[in-house]
């Protein structure tokens, strides 16, 4: 099988508009952060997530970063957080001297498990962060009672969901900072880029300080001061409007490219049912009143031996396909800059041991789908 001939693990999507929108970004001169562009991918998402304001930034990290300026973070505070997610979930908050508290993941949905929460928090904590896996939600009602109940900040890195729901309402409109990711990767890309929701209104001024070098510029420019000043701690996470010229193409075709990749979604869970079944292997589960928004696709393999066999078998056939997270409270960084939660990690161990997922993006047409679940029938659980 030849490179050529190999289906990829991701594809981004590129719509009809991008091209055209990218030419008129470079004729008008507007180029840098804030032009017209970045005004109309910033409603579009908005009105996507329900959330009550937004700004975008160059990635989802940088998102995450401005959320722990925005809280004070000082050295000690500590943030829950999952094990089984990505570095910049943690490393946003190690940068400020904050400990990342690991907690396990449920073995149905690979999300925190919001039943080892509470027994995670001390006079120390500060925030919970949750994500939500595949773009399945994590329990909303009982995390938000937790941080109400203590007083703790409630920050989701929806870098997977946005276009899913939890009982009707828009992931990324529960807490009250939300990073999203437009990483070429995810449902809707730009290359690099990401966002930072706020449902909090008392955060909107100081985070438009935050993401302009911590001066008052954006004010300036709105004829509000007569001058603008270094007023805040700050960087310089403003994206450019030629990245949100692209956005805005992508969140226009934002229900076109949710149709196709739903329509891979489904054909995998329904075509690799039995195969699942008579191998033992998992599939996706998706409890009662989660909307996901079709970000990935996995299984769960029996054992790590096997995920290895299976990860090749598919290589072997022209098939892509990747494993994910690493548990992040026994990496070197995370057992020096942060601890597990009581009880440790032992599902997340577990589960990043057993997950692949297969190819899926809004290109992937259905002879290749085909081709996919073929390649994986053909694979025997030894």
């Amino acid at each position: 099988m030849t490179t050529a001939d190999t289906i990829p693990f991701n594809r981004p999507h590129v719509s009809r508009n991008e091209l055209e929108y990218l030419a008129e970004a470079v004729r008008r001169g507007s180029t840098s952060g804030d032009g017209p562009f970045t005004a109309r991918a910033t409603r579009l998402l908005t009105e996507i997530t329900k959330s009550r304001g937004a700004l975008l930034t160059t990635s989802c990290t940088h998102a995450l970063e401005m959320s722990a300026l925005l809280l004070d973070l000082r050295p000690g505070d500590e943030v829950i957080m999952p094990s089984f997610t990505f570095v910049s979930t943690a490393n946003a908050y190690v940068l400020r001297g904050a400990v990342p508290v690991f907690v396990d993941c449920r073995p149905d949905t690979l999300n925190i498990d919001e039943r080892l929460v509470e027994g995670a928090i001390t006079d120390r904590t500060r925030a919970v962060v949750v994500v939500h896996y595949a773009g399945v939600a994590c329990d909303m009602e009982t995390i938000g009672k937790l941080c109400e109940r203590y007083g703790l900040a409630l920050i989701e890195d929806n870098a997977h969901g946005l276009g899913g729901s939890y009982h009707s309402r828009p992931l990324g409109s529960f807490g009250g900072l939300v990073a999203q990711s437009f990483h070429s990767t995810k449902n809707v890309q730009c290359g690099e880029g990401g966002a930072l929701l706020m449902n909090d209104p008392r955060l909107a001024a100081r985070a438009e300080i935050i993401r302009e070098k911590g001066t008052d510029r954006s004010r300036f420019f709105r004829g509000q001061v007569d001058k603008y000043r270094w007023v805040d701690v700050g960087s310089s996470y403003l994206p450019s409007d030629i990245l949100a010229a692209m956005l805005t193409a992508q969140f226009e075709s934002f229900d076109r490219i949710q149709s196709l990749r739903h329509a891979v979604w489904a054909r995998y869970h329904e075509e690799l049912a039995g195969w699942a079944e008579a191998n033992e292997v998992r599939l996706p589960i998706v409890p009662d009143g989660c909307e996901h928004p079709a970000h990935l696709y996995y299984l769960l393999l029996p054992d790590l031996p096997n995920r290895q066999a299976f990860i090749a078998h598919l290589a072997e056939h022209g098939v892509q396909a990747t494993f994910h997270y690493q548990a992040l409270h026994s990496a070197p960084a995370g057992a020096r800059h942060g601890r597990a939660a009581p009880g440790g990690c032992p599902v997340t161990e577990e589960v990043a041991d057993r997950l692949v997922r297969l190819p899926l993006f809004a290109d992937l047409d259905e002879d290749d789908v085909t081709r996919v679940i073929d390649a994986v029938r053909s694979f025997t659980v030894s």
